[in-house]
């Protein structure tokens, strides 16, 4: 299992963190912290991978976008929250979407709709995303051994407590 995690950690970690990641850096932080992963490949690899996806959704919604429009249409309230939160916080909404489930990537779609600078969002979102992966990725590092000890001693009701938060928090942020 270990080599499997370490011939394929950081490819499903790349592919996971383009859309998003957070999860999967955590995770990676987890297997850092245990010596299946190294913490600082993890790092880069998923901050890359975050900051090409949201570069690419942005110069999506930018060159095309009827694309865009008609993928956001389902998205309604998503898409409303989105764009209330841009009128309200301006450029450090690339910031805040990096940690909101649910609009982490319709935030760069929204922006990429109005005439708000590719070269300003290039800027922004890196400094977010290295702030983001350094973040998340020495937290759940640093926060491994309690991970590992909760995971360990409450197994099985552990795992059905994280799924009830999964689905609670989904849930929620469906129905905002």
């Amino acid at each position: 299992m270990e080599e499997l995690i370490r011939e394929w950690g950081y490819i499903v970690l790349f592919l996971y963190s383009f859309g998003g990641g957070f999860l999967a850096l955590a995770v990676a932080g987890v297997l850092s912290y245990t010596g299946d992963l190294n913490i600082v490949a993890s790092i880069i690899v998923a901050g890359t991978a975050n900051f090409i996806g949201d570069q690419f959704l942005f110069t999506l919604a930018r060159n095309n976008k009827s694309y865009a429009k008609n993928m956001m249409a389902k998205y309604g309230r998503k898409v409303a929250l989105a764009h209330l939160l841009m009128r309200k916080y301006g450029s450090p909404v690339v910031f805040l979407q990096k940690y909101i489930y649910g609009i982490k990537t319709l935030i760069p779609l929204a922006m990429g709709l109005t005439k708000y600078s590719i070269k300003k969002f290039t800027i922004f979102n890196a400094f977010a995303t290295v702030v983001w992966a350094l973040v998340v990725g020495y937290a759940s590092y640093y926060m491994g051994e309690v991970i590992l000890n909760m995971a360990d001693e409450f197994k099985i009701y552990g795992i059905a407590l994280v799924v009830a938060i999964i689905l609670g928090v989904t849930y929620y942020i469906r129905k905002i």
